[in-house]
């Protein structure tokens, strides 16, 4: 078996342009991303290869190993890094400055898969994308990997290659892509970031460079057909795969099986059509610099997110040629220069991984600690800045928010309009932080009417009766809310405002049946009832920043507006037909047109994030309103 393999450089650099096509939104190439499943089988079988030569020629050493590894991948890593983070400092805001300094300790541990499982409701939501190492996930698998293989590997290579073996270890690798497929059906975000849902890629090539010698051996024909094959299914994935396939279970086979055809045809046939292609020098040399390839691609699409760049084909091409010779530099001055390096563990370790790691983590103490963003965002917007993060309705009133699930607070400190006339309030906002982020919609709307309000939010609590939201809910102090609310709006009829982040609850089916009876449970007991809408959602939370971006034009399509609220209008439909009686009322009738919705209003900012109104936008949302449109809360004249 060959200890160097042309075709298999060809193949890294087939992997690392599909991934760079995909994420430069070149359209042919909705399934880019498949090109990291290919590096996952690529890496099972080299590094399953060095470890049996190793081990079998009795050199193997885990420190050496691990020593080779640190100095293999973290050099370049933390050049990469550490450019990305002097870049992005005048630009990333707040808590988006300090999400990256999280992602950078977590990425260079090798733990930034589990940082972004956690962080991040899915890969493909368009928060990710405006994370300058939201890549690194899939090192941190092949990290993960090369942790716990070499010791399972030492345990039996002496006895692993025969075929009582190959029979154990097909049984393992049919049972791992069986828990990909289950996972990817059932927690598709731990399928995408997490080993387990990967294994079967690495296990493939692993089994390759152990099992070989069982295999049966190729004439040409065959080889030619089976590394054909491999490339068509490569291809063809990249191709017709999109961000909505099932992945990666069954569909990320087809590609890493493809992959897996390629290097078993190649141990063969080194003349085969698919090899002598993939061996040509051009996908050679980019092979050779694949991984700072990979590392160098996203930052400079992340930023561009960020700030709401429109990236052009001319810019596109552009930072493709930055990034490749940036890439080539990263591997002539630093990834070959310190991979030879003959250091030992510790020193490896101790310059690599803990003196950067404390050094980032001093960053990540100063970032938050300080609420000195002076250095980053000039004088002139600081105003702006300060209504943008610095003014969340969940802070303001956080007695009414972040109180006692089942002793809510009662007292005037959550009691909004006129509260003199009334001993208690004749009005309640109830709902989670989308509700109370409309509380200063709501203020305009009460101003000088008899609307005594009291405010009673949670975040992530939506009102569902109790028996539903012993069912919907696995947070046992929402259940205790949920209860708290049915007892205290048993008591006797008032106005009632429901709010709540419908578009993302009615992603749920049973959400509609739950919200429709809640709604009957409170015309039951007589309340009126009025329903507030919600406003637009944002394509991300840096939109919320726009006016800090120098963007001249802050809206977003009403089209894309309309598809995220498809769900609610069906909902609101089916409501209306049902309970006539319940009314609504739409803050963005004060924000859209037939083409656009605003995110700015007279100069102030509305947003804070991408779905929650900001305090003082709230605010100003209400006046608009007011002028534009009768207030529904008072008698038509």
């Amino acid at each position: 078996m060959q200890s160097y393999r042309r075709d298999i450089e060809g193949l890294r650099a087939i992997a690392v342009f599909l991934v760079i096509l995909y994420h430069y939104q070149f359209p042919v190439f909705s399934g880019g991303f498949i090109g990291v499943d290919v590096f996952f089988v690529i890496s099972g079988f080299v590094i399953t290869q060095l470890l049996s030569r190793a081990m079998l020629a009795g050199k193997f050493r885990f420190r050496e190993f691990y020593s080779r590894r640190i100095r293999r991948l973290v050099p370049v890593f933390l050049l990469v890094s550490s450019a990305t983070f002097f870049i992005i400092s005048p630009f990333y805001m707040d808590d988006d400055y300090y999400i990256f300094s999280k992602s950078w300790m977590a990425s260079l541990i090798g733990l930034s898969n589990f940082y972004f499982y956690t962080e991040f409701s899915r890969y493909f939501s368009p928060d990710a994308q405006l994370i300058s190492l939201l890549h690194t996930w899939s090192l941190a698998v092949e990290e993960q990997f090369y942790l716990l293989w070499p010791a399972l590997f030492f345990c039996c290579y002496k006895w692993i290659t025969t075929q009582k073996y190959l029979i154990i270890f097909m049984v393992i690798w049919l049972m791992a892509l069986t828990a990909s497929i289950y996972l990817a059906e059932t927690n598709p975000k731990a399928a995408y970031y997490l080993l387990p849902a990967r294994l079967y890629e690495l296990m493939l090539g692993a089994g390759l460079a152990i099992f070989y010698r069982l295999l049966p051996p190729l004439n040409t024909l065959y080889a030619e057909l089976l590394s054909g094959t491999g490339i068509i299914l490569i291809v063809g994935t990249s191709v017709l795969l999109t961000q909505q396939s099932h992945f990666p279970g069954y569909n990320a086979l087809w590609p890493t099986l493809g992959t897996a055809l390629i290097i078993y045809a190649g141990m063969y046939r080194q003349d085969t059509l698919a090899s002598r292609l993939l061996s040509t020098p051009v996908l050679v040399f980019f092979g050779g610099i694949s991984y700072s390839l990979y590392l160098w691609h996203w930052p400079p699409i992340a930023l561009a997110n960020y700030q709401l760049i429109e990236l052009t084909l001319l810019h596109k091409v552009l930072l493709i040629i930055i990034i490749v010779f940036l890439s080539y530099l990263s591997f002539c001055f630093v990834e070959n220069r310190f991979r030879y390096l003959p250091w030992s563990f510790s020193k490896s370790f101790c310059w690599f991984i803990l003196l950067p790691l404390v050094v980032i983590w001093l960053v990540q103490v100063t970032i938050r600690l300080s609420d000195d963003i002076s250095f980053r965002i000039p004088q002139k917007d600081r105003e702006l800045y300060k209504i943008m993060q610095q003014n969340n309705a969940a802070d303001l009133y956080k007695k009414c928010f972040k109180n006692d699930a089942y002793h809510f607070d009662k007292s005037k400190a959550c009691i909004f309009g006129d509260n003199n006339k009334n001993e208690q309030p004749n009005s309640v906002l109830i709902g989670d932080s989308h509700a109370i982020s409309l509380i200063g919609f709501l203020q305009r709307l009460i101003a000088g009417s008899d609307y005594s309000l009291l405010l009673i939010t949670r975040a992530s609590t939506p009102f569902l009766t109790k028996e539903d939201a012993r069912h919907a809910f696995t947070n046992e102090t929402r259940i205790v809310r949920s209860q708290a609310l049915e007892e205290y709006l048993s008591q006797r009829p008032m106005t009632v405002f429901v709010g709540a982040y419908w578009n993302s609850y009615l992603r749920n089916p049973d959400y509609q049946q739950y919200f429709i009876n809640s709604i009957d449970w409170l015309l039951q007991h007589k309340h009126r009832v009025i329903l507030l809408e919600d406003v637009p959602e944002l394509p991300s939370s840096s939109h919320a920043f726009c006016l800090l971006k120098a963007k001249s034009d802050c809206s977003v399509r009403y089209t894309e507006v309309q598809k995220n609220m498809r769900q609610f209008e069906l909902f609101k439909h089916k409501i209306q037909q049902l309970y006539p009686a319940v009314e609504w009322i739409n803050p963005r009738k004060a924000m859209c047109d037939e083409l656009r919705c605003l995110t700015v209003l007279n100069g102030i900012p509305l947003y804070r994030d991408e779905s929650h109104l900001n305090h003082i936008g709230s605010r100003e949302l209400g006046r608009v309103y007011l002028e534009q449109f009768d207030n529904p809360l008072l008698p038509k004249q």
